[in-house]
């Protein structure tokens, strides 16, 4: 066969071949555009993605949110461990430091236990205005999938784990207030029941898809509060259970009568490093996505925090002479807290203004109110966390403006730049309520059961060897 004929004849079953097969797809094309989302969809979702707005067809985490979501779970537990640890362990005497770093290590080990148990589950799965449900106990479902509820491109698991760091923190705060004179199984066992009665309800009610104060998300709220990273949730209610902790409680031995001087600001120094650090994980994280919240927050926390740390020792200058290290220090942390309800929903010049405020008023909590009511709280708990969280809270209904968050228009714009701070001051009385009763509850159940003290003499000597049989310091060896 001549060579013209055998390229003509496979020419024409190439042909062929194709036609076949153009046939074939034409006549599945219908059954295969139902199946699958066609490309308008396709950019829809992309558009979603890079805009953190929620997705057509897509389930499934997009890697920058989750990637920065999983950055903000490692620097909230950076903030507790080593920062909080840090910042309490050199501002008690050495004969204590290793009881306040135990306290906060305890923490991160009970409280995750109670998170994947039931914490997780009965803060954000749908259940009641007051309480989640059951839905995720032992993290049931938790999977890599995202819980639109709460991220349409964030991991569930990752959500969780962020969350939870949240929930060590906050427990770890109230031992500030208590520091050198209650026993580490008191301790424990007061924080697992403040867990169970005071954290899991409060942060459902805030942050729960159907939270009785989730003003942002939740329509049918009762209370249409916001607080974007905590005002209410971790320093309220760690502030003002540490007070009525630490009155029941009883000052330490000596207070008042002899001075109880830090034994190391350095470590304090280092402390306050790590929390300002990681504190853009606990409120640029909590907009749960890289996005221009998130930047937003960053900004706000930066500029409060930075202000903040300038007025306290400003006003020690202007007042005592000089401006102290612990100054710096107790500025920037009240900074961090007094924008934290906030740093999602206000505007640099407000972020700037609250943290002026940030170093005044705790400033004033901490060396005026203590010695007019002489209360004996040892680190400045409540002077920062309670007196800053709740300042924080109601600036936040003041200073909250939709141009720096545009969910605040879903289900608030009757209300921002108006009453909000109404809204706040309802929410402010509930997490204060449940705060302070269910701490007088768990105190004197605790109190009655196994005891809050250690004896006189144990105390003394300090809670170091008592609870856990070591010394942070051996100072007469190594040349000491």
């Amino acid at each position: 066969m001549p060579r013209s004929w055998l390229a003509a004849l496979l020419t024409a079953a190439l042909c062929s071949g194709l036609l076949l097969a153009a046939e074939t797809a034409h006549a599945q094309a219908p059954a295969a555009a139902a199946a699958a989302p066609d490309l308008a969809q396709r950019v829809a979702d992309l558009e979603a993605y890079v805009t953190n707005g929620s997705p057509k067809a897509l389930n499934t985490a997009g890697p920058g949110h989750n990637a920065w979501m999983m950055t903000s779970t490692a620097l909230v537990l950076f903030m507790t461990l080593p920062g909080l640890a840090l910042f309490y362990g050199g501002l008690v005497r050495r004969k204590n430091v290793l009881s306040v770093l135990a306290q906060c290590l305890g923490c991160a080990g009970m409280v995750t236990i109670l998170w994947y148990v039931v914490g997780y589950s009965l803060t954000f799965a749908p259940g009641a205005p007051l309480l989640g449900g059951s839905r995720f106990a032992f993290l049931h479902g938790v999977s890599s999938a995202p819980n639109p509820d709460y991220a349409a491109w964030v991991s569930q698991n990752v959500l969780a784990m962020y969350q939870l760091m949240f929930a060590i923190i906050t427990p770890a705060l109230i031992v500030g207030a208590i520091a050198e004179r209650m026993k580490y199984t008191a301790v424990m066992a007061f924080l697992f029941g403040w867990m169970l009665v005071v954290y899991f309800p409060l942060a459902h009610m805030v942050w729960g898809i159907d939270g009785l104060m989730n003003g942002v998300w939740n329509a049918k709220a009762s209370i249409r509060a916001i607080d974007f990273a905590g005002g209410t949730v971790v320093h309220m209610s760690s502030g003002w259970s540490a007070l009525i902790l630490c009155l029941i409680l009883g000052k330490r031995r000596g207070f008042g009568q002899r001075a109880f001087l830090p034994h190391s600001l350095t470590l304090t120094m280092v402390g306050t490093g790590m929390l300002w650090v990681g504190w853009y994980g606990f409120n640029a994280g909590s907009a749960v996505a890289a996005d221009g919240i998130a930047a937003n927050a960053f900004t706000a926390t930066t500029l409060a925090t930075a202000v903040a740390s300038a007025v306290w020792p400003l006003l020690e200058w202007l007042t005592r002479g000089k401006p102290t290290v612990l100054g710096f220090c107790s500025g920037a942390v009240a900074g961090l807290v007094v924008i934290t309800p906030g740093a999602g929903f206000v505007s640099p010049t407000g972020a700037v203004i609250i943290g002026v405020l940030a170093g005044l008023v705790p400033y004033l909590a901490c060396t005026k109110l203590k010695a007019i009511f002489k209360y004996d709280d040892a680190l400045d708990t409540f002077g920062v966390h309670g007196v800053g969280g709740t300042m924080g809270a109601l600036l936040t209904g003041f200073f909250a403006t939709a141009e720096a968050n545009p969910n605040l228009k879903t289900n608030l714009a009757a209300l921002v730049g108006k009453t909000l701070w109404l809204e706040q001051l309802k929410a402010m009385a509930v997490t204060m309520a449940l705060a302070i009763g269910g701490t007088v509850l768990l105190a004197y159940l605790v109190k009655a059961t196994i005891g809050l003290r250690p004896d006189t003499e144990v105390e003394e000597a300090g809670l170091d060897v008592f609870d856990h049989g070591e010394a942070g310091y051996h100072m007469d060896e190594a040349g000491g």
